[in-house]
């Protein structure tokens, strides 16, 4: 399997006196060919034939349901749409699975989610170890749960594997969740940043709607940036260019760097040797 360097992609414009994180065409266009090609050859080095994506509306999901249609076409990609209750943007991931006319399954995830959290708050009173469940346990049960319906969706069809939907600008700073939206079977945006996403939907062809949908964690009523305290675009450029003028953001962003680094690397094992 062909394994693409994006850094060296990148290298041209980075090393420009006045980069700009708009990528140049010609960059733009090999690195959605390399994309699409990369798609292609590691889910058939796994032994997949079928993309199972959870589909939310954003860009990440919309992008990589994209890819994946252009790399297998569109009878071999799911999208599974996994509301939490009442969803008021669910009509986003509707609306991409009609425009991409890719096959869809959706499946709420609320009474799965209630009955963890109840016996979570039942364990709660009969246990001396739990007071209280945790928010951050709140927070992060949700998306767990979908990662567990996606991969028996997934094991329920033939030939398919679980498509990741992370991008760097997030797991830079571990605004993910360990076994929920950090798993999956491969990664085609794991490398690049949400404004680069951006840029490949475009060219690829996707509504505006689908790539300008401001992203929130669905939960808190707050936007994934009034939770991180900085914004996509000084994230973005600090990663790229290594340039950041507000010094208390950048030991912000470096100290969650640095402590959510064991999210990404494999699991510690001992050596007996």
């Amino acid at each position: 399997m062909i394994e693409y360097d994006y850094q060296a992609l990148f290298k041209k414009q980075l090393n420009c006196k006045e980069a700009k994180m708009k990528l140049e065409k010609e960059i733009l266009e090999n690195l959605i060919e390399n994309l699409i090609n990369w798609t292609k050859e590691s889910l058939e080095s796994s032994g997949g034939k079928k993309a199972i994506i959870g589909i939310s509306g954003g860009k990440d999901s919309s992008v990589v349901a994209a890819l994946c249609v252009k790399a297998l076409g569109k009878d071999n990609v799911v999208g599974v749409l996994m509301p939490n209750g009442i969803q008021d943007d669910i009509s986003y991931a509707k609306e991409l699975c009609s425009f991409l006319n890719i096959r869809s399954i959706e499946i709420n995830i609320r009474d799965i989610t209630n009955s963890m959290l109840d016996e979570l708050n039942q364990l709660s009173i009969s246990s001396n170890l739990i007071k209280e469940v945790s928010e951050q346990s709140k927070i992060n049960i949700p998306p767990r749960v979908r990662m567990t319906l996606l991969y028996a969706i997934s094991q329920s069809i033939d030939d398919s594997r679980v498509i990741n939907t992370s991008n760097i600008s997030e797991d830079w700073v571990g605004y993910a969740t360990v076994y929920g939206d950090t798993a999956g079977a491969i990664s085609p945006l794991g490398m690049l940043t949400t404004d680069e996403i951006v840029q490949i939907g475009e060219y690829l062809g996707l509504p505006d709607k689908f790539l300008s949908k401001v992203p929130s964690d669905g939960l808190t009523g707050k936007t994934d940036e009034d939770n991180l305290g900085f914004s996509y675009d000084v994230l973005n450029k600090y990663i790229r260019e290594g340039t950041i003028e507000d010094l208390d953001t950048k030991k912000t962003i470096d100290r969650m760097h640095r402590l959510s680094r064991f999210k990404f690397l494999p699991l510690p094992m001992f050596s007996p040797d």
